[in-house]
């Protein structure tokens, strides 16, 4: 039998298509004039178009936008791929539904170096991410980490919202990560790759945040001596993130208002009416809807703003993150200047579980970043915890392990680990005394 070097099999345009074919990732491939030449059979079940309905046609026509959303290089006049890149983004299939998606993206040649087209390799990781999220395996998502049920409950909400540019509002205490929240909410949509804007109402002062927000044109007041485009202008095709937007005057919420209603605005002191193509998501730590029943934030406004809320819970109502989030600390510390990461003992791991956080995750961080420096590269124990810990020890010391653990936590951490008892105890950061002493006192957890 002759047998065929491995380089003439490949080289049959057939052979090629079979073996592409037969893969388990979605390839595309487009030239330069983002004509598409190749779409194998598993992009056409993640997709749900069929390649008769795609090949040879613009990659941002055949797919109604963008294959790769606002992260596509070929939206410019003069496109320069990357050599290679790897990103994550949602697409919408034919039939409207939005899946999740792993892409790696690569430039294609020719026989002397000249770029010819992209080939894309895609896998669906939709039904992995709903899996994690359903039986807990999750701990992180995007950059929030997290394992407790409510956090749990938050990503999906995130998943969920993705998809659609409805407003958001994200509600919760001074340090929970409304920002984090936001920026995935972001990365996960169609927008990412386009500019994501954050806004700081309470840090603008009033005479600047309308300039700040809509622009100015050039002689609209003393000191503006060019055109400026504003937040707004400057996001668009991605989204505004609006945090304390409780704090905003009343004249500032008519024109956010109209800006929302009707997605035009001009800049101050010019005539020309703008428009421009943002999502919009704002975030308070006050209670907005008795704002509204003060006579201090506007009812349509926040009827506008308020179509998904998302309620990001305190540290203390989700203490079984806690360890999770103080390895990441200190790993980031570590990585930040050069050196191992940091043990820290199982005491000073219990004086934070029992510490109530009113700064919440930008608090623990705070506290873990005092520890390692002031545990001069050694083990971290009580000593090289921040005074507020250490004084709330010296005043409830004394309290007993029912009041160290609270119900829903050791719940949680009994069924994440499948009820090894041991391993909850591990993932709370206490003995298992501790634990079982809690259990003896609480046997409806057993």
């Amino acid at each position: 039998m002759t047998e065929f070097p491995l380089e003439s099999l490949m080289c049959h345009r057939d052979n090629l298509e079979h073996v592409l074919d037969n893969l388990k990732e979605g390839i595309i491939a487009h030239d330069l004039q983002r004509r598409i030449f190749f779409f194998n059979r598993e992009a056409e079940r993640i997709t749900g178009y069929g390649r008769e309905e795609v090949l040879g046609r613009d990659c941002h026509e055949a797919f109604g936008t963008p294959f790769c959303g606002r992260r596509c290089t070929f939206c410019e006049p003069s496109p320069d791929p990357p050599e290679n890149t790897d990103y994550s983004l949602s697409v919408n299939t034919k039939s409207g539904e939005m899946r999740r998606i792993e892409m790696t993206v690569t430039r294609m040649h020719d026989d002397v170096g000249d770029p010819t087209g992209i080939l894309a390799s895609f896998r669906d990781v939709t039904d992995l991410v709903r899996l994690q999220l359903r039986t807990g395996d999750m701990t992180r998502f995007g950059n929030i980490i997290g394992h407790d049920s409510k956090m749990l409950s938050v990503f999906k909400q995130i998943r969920d919202v993705a998809g659609y540019d409805y407003p958001v509002h994200v509600s919760g205490e001074t340090g929970t990560g409304k920002e984090l929240v936001a920026n995935a909410i972001h990365n996960e949509s169609r927008r990412a790759g386009a500019p994501f804007v954050p806004i700081n109402c309470g840090a603008l002062p009033e005479g600047l945040i309308e300039t700040e927000l809509f622009g100015h044109v050039k002689g609209a007041f003393s000191g503006a001596i060019r055109d400026k485009k504003g937040r707004f202008e400057l996001a668009d095709g991605g989204t505004v993130f609006l945090d304390e937007v409780a704090e905003l005057s009343n004249a500032m919420q008519a024109k956010l208002l109209r800006f929302l209603q009707e997605g035009k605005f001009e800049r101050v002191g010019g005539e020309q009416t703008l428009r421009v193509n943002v999502r919009v998501i704002s975030a308070t730590n006050q209670n907005l809807k008795k704002e509204v029943e003060r006579n201090r934030f506007r009812e349509d406004l926040f009827y506008r703003l308020n179509v998904i809320p998302i309620h990001l819970p305190p540290l203390r109502e989700r203490r079984i993150d806690i360890p999770n989030l103080v390895d990441h600390f200190l790993k980031e510390a570590a990585e930040r200047y050069g050196r191992e990461p940091l043990e820290i003992s199982s005491s000073a791991l219990a004086l934070m579980l029992d510490y109530r956080w009113p700064g919440n995750v930008r608090e623990l961080q705070n506290a873990v970043q005092f520890a390692f420096v002031r545990s001069g590269g050694k083990r971290i124990t009580p000593e090289s915890l921040p005074m507020e810990l250490r004084e709330a020890e010296a005043v409830c010391g004394h309290r007993g392990p029912a009041k160290k653990l609270e119900i829903e936590t050791v719940r949680t951490a009994i069924e994440r680990t499948g009820g090894n008892k041991a391993k909850a105890a591990k993932l709370m950061g206490v003995g298992r005394a501790t634990l079982y002493r809690f259990l003896n006192e609480h046997p409806e957890l057993s």
